[in-house]
Formats: C-alpha cells, sequence, structure tokens
C-alpha cells in the first residue's frame, strides 16, 4: 500500500475567501493525523494566496508525521525550506495565474538553475522532489540532478479518466505512462512518488502500480469532508489506495 500524504492548501482556500482565522490549518492537519495519513503536503506559493509563512511553522509543530513542502525553484522558498526543515521539498512549477499547479517542472530547460537550488536543499539536510511530467527524458535529468524523489504528474491520466472511464483507450494509455515513468524512477535511484487531479474514482489503479511509495493529494479529500468530514474523508481515500 503506498503511502498517503494529504495537501491541506484548500483548507486555506476556504479561510481567505472571508480572510479571517478559520477554518485552522492546524484543527485539519491533526484531524488528517488523526485518519491515519503518512504526511501532510502544504504549498506555500510565491502570491500566498491560500498558506501563508506561519502556517507552515504551526502545522509542523502540531502533528508528528511528516511536512512535504510544495515551493518554487526560488532563493526566497529555499530560505523558507531551510527555515522550515520538513521531511522533502518538492519543487514545482508555479504560474501565478493558474489555479492549480498544471504540468511538471521542465527539468531538461532549468537544469543549469536547478542545480543551484538542489545543492542549497541538500546543504540544508532536506530531500529534495521534482514534481515531472511522465516523460523519460525529465526523469533523466532529475536523477543526473541528483534528487532523492521523482513525483510523476497524474493530470493527463486523471483528465482521460473522467472524460472516457477506466476502460478507456486514453486514460490505460495515460496509465500506461505512469506506469512506465514509475519504473524508470525505481531504476534511477529515486523514489516513486504520484499526484494531482486523483480522487475516489480514479486512484485505486494509480495505487496499484508497482514501486510506487507515496500519493499526494489534496482537493479530492477537502472536498468530500464538506460532506463526511475530513477525518471520513481521509480514512476514506485511504481505503481506495489499499493495494499491494
Amino acid at each position: 500500500m503506498p503511502q498517503l500524504s494529504v495537501n491541506i492548501d484548500h483548507v486555506a482556500t476556504v479561510r481567505e475567501a472571508r480572510r479571517t482565522w478559520e477554518p485552522s490549518l492546524v484543527a485539519a492537519a491533526r484531524e488528517v493525523e488523526l485518519a491515519g495519513a503518512d504526511g501532510i503536503t502544504m504549498h506555500l506559493r510565491e502570491d500566498r494566496r491560500h498558506v501563508h509563512d506561519d502556517d507552515l511553522f504551526a502545522v509542523q509543530s502540531a502533528v508528528t508525521i511528516p511536512l512535504h513542502f510544495e515551493m518554487a525553484a526560488t532563493n526566497e522558498m529555499v530560505e523558507m525550506a531551510r527555515r522550515i526543515r520538513p521531511r522533502t521539498s518538492m519543487i514545482v512549477p508555479e504560474g501565478r495565474q493558474e489555479v492549480t499547479t498544471e504540468g511538471g517542472l521542465d527539468v531538461v530547460k532549468h537544469a543549469a538553475m536547478l542545480v543551484d537550488v538542489v545543492a542549497a536543499l541538500h546543504s540544508g539536510g532536506i530531500e529534495t522532489s521534482l514534481f515531472v511530467d511522465a516523460d523519460p527524458r525529465q526523469i533523466e535529468a532529475a536523477a543526473q540532478l541528483g534528487v532523492a524523489i521523482c513525483e510523476i504528474h497524474t493530470g493527463p491520466y486523471a483528465h482521460a479518466y473522467h472524460s472516457e472511464g477506466a476502460l478507456g483507450t486514453l486514460a490505460r494509455a495515460e496509465l500506461d505512462k505512469v506506469s512506465d515513468a514509475g519504473r524508470r524512477v525505481i531504476a534511477a535511484g529515486m523514489r516513486f512518488n504520484a499526484g494531482h487531479a486523483l480522487h475516489y474514482e480514479n486512484v485505486a489503479p494509480v495505487a496499484a502500480l508497482g514501486g510506487l511509495h507515496e500519493l499526494h493529494i489534496g482537493h479530492a479529500i477537502v472536498s468530500r469532508s464538506l460532506f463526511v468530514g475530513l477525518r471520513v474523508a481521509v480514512s476514506e481515500m485511504r481505503s481506495f489506495c489499499a493495494f499491494r
């Protein structure tokens, strides 16, 4: 069974709709931990549209499960990571106009810049992950940077699943790409994680992939929690991920 790290960014999105103090990210993180999740994921965006700096420290102090920090490849975020000292820092592409992260990091294009970012994180004792598309070139470039983890972007699979269902030709082809990418990640000596746009209906085929270490899922769980509560929503997702 892969580990499940729950992204609580969209709890902060609800909070920021009123620019107030609730719902509490600390309370959300505690519910996630009580539900048996293996980690908390939080993305500090450069524009601070949902998570704030103080949220990271407060959540990390409130739970015993690991904090996984999503970040852009900037000096500001490297320094923040070195202050927080999360279990892992995952470098993602970031656009001011996007609703959520769209597409994997172009490691091939930005390799020269990423060398310094990865080195700075490593010198701070932080394991580094790169969020990449299921593209062999990107995986090879990530391996050359010496990162510990590649998280494979599952968005294309999720969108194909939504359009045509689990047995559709495109959905199966996209799942095969994720599976092949995972094998390449493992062969290169990195851990294979996956995430993006996964939900209760489409997660099982990904969770069943060989060698998958961890899933990062947020929006679907927070959405489900509106009806059943966060602790139940996390527990339900864990049951859907229970493949060996």
